[in-house]
């Protein structure tokens, strides 16, 4: 089994254009995909001239990456509606999510499709209550989730920033598996577009990591002593 941390950001456009990517990932088998949410943004009302670097940093994710961006969001993000950016909210419902049993990707790419793709505001305890929904996650059990994860979210958070300064990573989306004992970074940049390279590369690292497990069974079994059978 390989263990891939994944570092992202709900609100990360980059992220977004990436979740193609993650998701052929986390259908691997041997994959442990481990998700650890930023806090990028704290709530922020969105200003003319950050909004005119979001359509313009869209754009560039848009030609990098193939990932489309709805008319609904495109049409919010170039008005002056309100919109409003929190990556505390939705990562905690992504954390409620995993402490429920389910998968956090799962919301994440709620989040990311009711967002992106259609303008949702979703900082707002309503759309995230209605995307867990989907999830045929119970409205009580929610609200119950999303105090446990309320209270672990700084924690979480501060987690993944200890990651980051560890591997001297610098923004999102970024990744680190551990394989022969080690740990590695990937550069997910490398592979925007280019899913059969991706998918190339992680059958590589699986490869590797049954051949130096396999080796390391083989050593130990070799090593153990053997007994002669009792006689009678």
């Amino acid at each position: 089994m390989v263990n891939v941390h994944y570092i992202f950001d709900p609100m990360c456009g980059w992220c977004y254009g990436a979740s193609s990517l993650i998701d052929q990932l986390r259908q691997m088998e041997g994959i442990d995909l481990q998700l650890h949410p930023g806090g990028m943004l704290k709530p922020t009302p969105i200003g003319v001239d950050f909004r005119q670097h979001i359509l313009a940093s869209d754009k560039r994710i848009a030609e990098q990456t193939g990932q489309t961006f709805g008319e609904r969001y495109l049409e919010k993000v170039a008005s002056g509606e309100a919109l409003v950016l929190d990556s505390y909210m939705t990562a905690q419902a992504i954390i409620a999510t995993e402490r429920l049993g389910r998968g956090g990707f799962d919301m994440l790419r709620k989040i990311q499709d009711a967002h992106y793709q259609h303008g949702l505001p979703v900082s707002e305890p309503d759309v995230l209550a209605a995307l867990a929904r989907q999830l045929n996650i119970e409205p009580q059990a929610w609200g119950r989730a999303m105090q446990t994860a309320e209270a672990d979210l700084a924690t979480e958070i501060q987690r993944t920033h200890e990651l980051m300064r560890q591997f001297g990573l610098g923004g999102f989306p970024s990744m680190v598996f551990e394989a022969d004992g080690r740990r590695h970074t990937v550069a997910i940049s490398r592979f925007y577009g280019r899913p059969n390279e991706w998918k190339a590369y992680w059958r590589k690292v699986l490869e590797s990591q049954f051949i130096q497990t396999t080796a390391h069974n083989q050593g130990r079994s070799m090593s153990e002593p053997r007994h002669d059978p009792v006689k009678s």
